[in-house]
């Protein structure tokens, strides 16, 4: 491998990094977007940091097995309950989990 073949992969390498961390702290899987910003560097990343963050959903409980679920879902993935849309929605885990020591 050449040294701009090599120089290329350390630059994906840290795009991925950084698109994985990001992804990470946003409460998103770190591997989703590790992949994301090493295949599509610059918009991978680009698209980690504009993305929602996880834990500041609303949530809603499932009639059936009382799961917590975001409220986007449709479908509950414990006990496959399809649904609706509820007439109160749960807080957010940012508000409820205590924040942690700085």
């Amino acid at each position: 491998m050449s040294g701009y073949g090599l120089g290329l992969l350390v630059i994906l390498f840290f795009f991925g990094l950084a698109g994985g961390y990001v992804g990470r702290v946003k409460g998103s899987s770190f591997a989703m977007w590790f992949v994301i910003s090493f295949c599509v560097p610059v918009i991978g990343l680009l698209t980690a940091v504009l993305y929602r963050y996880d834990n500041q959903e609303l949530r809603r409980q499932c009639p059936r097995c009382q799961k917590v679920v975001k409220l986007y879902d449709a479908v509950c993935m414990r006990c496959g309950q399809e649904l609706e849309f509820p007439d109160v929605a749960i807080a957010p885990e940012a508000r409820v989990a205590p924040r942690a020591a700085r």
